[in-house]
């Protein structure tokens, strides 16, 4: 159970770094280097969808981290 919890663990840390810094900051920041040409694949209403759909799983992926925090501090006593 707590290697399984663990293993859950590390997975959403790494979703949540990720999707941190794939979001757009106003200089454009990572993403735009990793986007790079995506700009014009997808036009103006690019940088509305892919800045909620991370917003969202950023949040998603904050709670869980905290909730498996907790449960691994809890069990590991």
């Amino acid at each position: 159970m707590v290697t399984a919890l663990k293993v859950l663990h590390l997975i959403i840390a790494i979703t949540l770094t990720a999707t941190v810094l794939l979001q757009s900051a106003k200089e454009s920041g990572v993403q735009g280097v990793v986007a790079g040409g995506a700009e014009s694949l997808f036009g103006k209403n690019r940088a509305r969808t892919l800045d909620a759909m991370f917003a969202r799983i950023t949040t998603i992926s904050a709670i869980a981290f905290i909730v498996t925090s907790v449960l691994l501090t809890i069990l590991m006593r």
